[in-house]
């Protein structure tokens, strides 16, 4: 997918985007191109197709708040009478390189992003990449979730794990909800979840993300959605 492709796409679905943020979403390719060079967080073959398996794919979340929260969505971009709401905290737990991160971060400028992985050669991508960016809202951590002394208001996350072994992580650290990008069938994995940790019956939502888009590389992707 191309940045034109990208954008004509972005045109469509998010017409509300600046075009600072379009400007930002360009950089993008440019930025992680050459830090991807340095340090290898994306596969040579993928980085190819950033927009579509890592920029669109973050902004999945995205999608699911304008459709379905629309309140939080407005919320997070600071939109009418949020423009003085006090910001929320956004943990993207897992970043990797940034995703869903800093893709979320420049559609939601009125969000408090940190971006949080174990692995500090992914976080020197994340630092300097929002840094390119000049994302005011984004902080980076290199450390474990258990380790961080704050709590947020959301956690977002894309596929670092089973949610089996995600929910203890994030123990006591969110008090509205995760967001988090996973593929296939995920009916066991979330029953067992369900089960084991005792969450209640109708707080697990599942949303297609082939809902919003028909680009076959989404057929099998979804956003999980857990209220706290």
């Amino acid at each position: 997918m191309t940045f034109e492709e990208f954008k004509n796409i972005i045109t469509e679905k998010f017409p509300e985007v600046t075009p600072e943020q379009m400007e930002q979403f360009r950089l993008m390719d440019e930025l992680y191109r050459d830090w991807n060079s340095k340090i290898n967080v994306v596969s040579r073959k993928d980085i190819d197709e950033l927009y579509r398996h890592h920029v669109l794919h973050s902004l999945g979340i995205a999608a699911y708040l304008k459709t379905q929260m629309p309140d939080v969505y407005d919320r997070m971009r600071g939109d009418g009478p949020y423009s003085v709401a006090e910001p929320l905290k956004i943990l993207d737990l897992g970043t990797g390189g940034g995703f869903p991160g800093i893709p979320l971060a420049v559609i939601f400028p009125h969000a408090q992003f940190t971006l949080c992985d174990s692995i500090g050669k992914k976080i020197i991508v994340a630092t300097e990449v929002s840094k390119g960016l000049k994302l005011n809202n984004v902080k980076t951590v290199n450390a474990r979730a258990e380790s961080l002394p704050e709590t947020f208001d959301y956690i977002v996350s894309r596929a670092v794990t089973s949610l089996e072994n995600f929910m203890p992580w994030v123990k006591g650290k969110y008090s509205e909800g995760i967001l988090y990008l996973k593929g296939g069938d995920l009916a066991e994995e979330i029953s067992n979840a369900m089960a084991k940790y005792r969450m209640r019956k109708g707080s697990v939502h599942i949303w297609p993300i082939s809902d919003w888009t028909s680009d076959p590389f989404f057929e099998t992707k979804q956003v999980i959605f857990i209220e706290k």
